[in-house]
């Protein structure tokens, strides 16, 4: 990291060299597949392997899609949440997602219940969003919620390529590792799950570090940490909004909500 005297913020300004993020359309399926796996990843994590037959055709296209996973509520009741696949083996015939443990959350709830051989509806992804173009340095910021996405994008990247992540997670024990070719740098800030909806650490984060030529910054936490942290790299630091993308994943106070394209209007575009 290096101090707020030696910061830089210089990507490219021509236009023609600007990221361009484009949307693919796929067919909306709803599968039901079976645990093949379930394990406690970190204290306030779970992690589920499905397989099943219905995988067949199933396209994930970028790190940051999300499908639905559909549980029973209540009397006819059919809850769905949405979640990043985080690995999908198609010669294996497998689907890893990650699931946040949270007090709460029904999906949660489910996730930690559930057992080997239980099954696991899902549904999508409708599409994904591909970020192209001269990129050689990603920022990776979120909170828990976005460590499924952080994780498949370092360990998707190539060699040749620097990748930052920052997380914002309860301890060190929710601290995660992820094999890449890149060459990766990770700093990890620790905050009560009850701070998620603060934007200082992240922003204090992002005041010590530099913002070399071709970097894209990802971002992903509450709709306003988010935003704050958007804000403070446009504004503060000057970075041209073609080469951030900011997602609140979750909306403090209101179940089943989320921002997830935050400024797309006067960014490079959205989906």
């Amino acid at each position: 990291m290096t101090s707020q005297a030696s910061q830089t913020t210089t990507p490219p300004s021509d236009p023609a060299e600007a990221p361009v993020l484009r949307r693919m359309r796929h067919e909306t399926t709803l599968r039901t597949l079976r645990i093949a796996r379930h394990e406690r990843l970190t204290p306030n994590m779970i992690r589920i392997v499905a397989e099943g037959p219905e995988l067949a055709g199933f396209v994930s296209g970028a790190p940051d899609d999300h499908i639905k996973v559909f549980v029973e509520g209540g009397p006819a009741e059919r809850i769905m949440r949405d979640y990043t696949p985080r690995h999908h083996d198609a010669a294996a015939g497998t689907l890893t997602i990650d699931f946040f443990d949270h007090e709460g959350g029904p999906v949660s709830d489910w996730a930690r219940a559930a057992r080997v051989g239980d099954p696991i509806r899902i549904g999508g992804p409708r599409g994904s969003q591909v970020i192209e173009g001269p990129i050689a340095h990603w920022l990776l910021v979120g909170d828990e919620t976005a460590l499924p996405a952080i994780g498949r994008r370092v360990e998707e990247l190539p060699a040749g390529v620097h990748a930052t992540v920052i997380g914002a997670v309860p301890g060190a024990a929710d601290e995660q590792t992820f094999a890449t070719a890149a060459t990766l740098e990770t700093h990890w800030l620790h905050r009560d799950a009850a701070a998620a909806t603060d934007p200082a650490p992240i922003i204090a984060a992002l005041a010590q570090i530099d913002l070399p030529p071709a970097t894209f910054v990802w971002i992903a936490a509450e709709a306003g940490v988010a935003r704050a942290a958007r804000e403070y790299l446009v504004e503060t630091r000057g970075l041209d909004k073609r080469w951030i993308k900011a997602a609140g994943y979750w909306v403090a106070g209101q179940a089943d909500s989320s921002a997830k394209n935050l400024g797309e209007a006067d960014a490079a575009g959205g989906h």
